[in-house]
């Protein structure tokens, strides 16, 4: 049997309730694996707020991957305001996290992790940031992951003999591709969630999404002061 990555979170509220979500992904492929007697609602089908950008066949894929990745924290969470307070613990493979937040930045933490392991093909650029999952990344540290990740794809495509992108072009058109289907996704959590929690964790991630174009033009500028090392000749 195939070996896996284990996450863990949970999620203890001040008045003593908690919620627990287990996250198994496939050590090769970075598939998250979701088991085949997991809830599949009805805002999941992949007709019901479709991305506009989605490139998966309705015949072979009834249900939307991204979205069956997340029916489970949806129902924890479907009665939880985006601002309760919240002790968040998360286990990672390597080290245990803890943060006390508000309950739309803990499971924005989450549903970035369900996302980018969930099989949607406009999320699996993402597989690399879930191996190395750092949960509350602050938008500089996000920035620096992101573009991290794209340049050390390059390199591989280099040994490939691939074309390569050193001007990060690939990677702004991509989160412009994330940013479609995170409009979409809210819909579909509109749909499902009494609260917003779910939704306002959805719009946290989207800034992110959002802001990476135009971080890339402009605020990679701001980390080459800690490259003085290499930047010498």
């Amino acid at each position: 049997m195939a070996k896996t990555l284990d996450f863990r979170y949970r999620f203890d509220f001040p008045d003593g309730g908690s919620e627990a979500f287990a996250v198994r992904l496939d050590e090769d492929s970075l598939d998250i694996r979701i088991d085949d007697s997991a809830q599949q609602p009805h805002w999941a089908a992949l007709a019901f707020h479709k991305c506009q950008n989605c490139t998966l066949n309705p015949d072979g894929n009834p249900f939307c991957p991204a979205a069956l990745a997340l029916a489970g924290i949806i129902t924890g969470f479907k009665n939880v305001q985006s601002h309760s307070d919240v002790k968040v613990t998360v286990e990672t493979p390597e080290r245990v996290i803890l943060c006390e937040t508000t309950a739309q930045r803990g499971v924005s933490s989450l549903i970035g992790l369900l996302m980018a392991a969930s099989g949607c093909p406009r999320t699996r650029f993402l597989k690399p940031m879930a191996r190395f999952h750092l949960p509350f990344a602050t938008e500089e540290e996000t920035i620096y992951r992101a573009a991290s990740m794209y340049t050390l794809a390059q390199f591989f495509r280099c040994r490939k003999s691939c074309a390569i992108d050193l001007e990060l072009a690939g990677l702004k058109a991509l989160y412009d591709e994330l940013h479609i289907v995170n409009m979409a996704m809210a819909a579909r959590l509109r749909a499902a969630c009494e609260k917003d929690s779910a939704v306002n964790a959805l719009v946290i991630l989207d800034l992110f999404a959002k802001a990476m174009p135009y971080s890339i033009r402009e605020s990679l500028d701001e980390f080459r002061r800690f490259f003085c090392p290499y930047l010498e000749d």
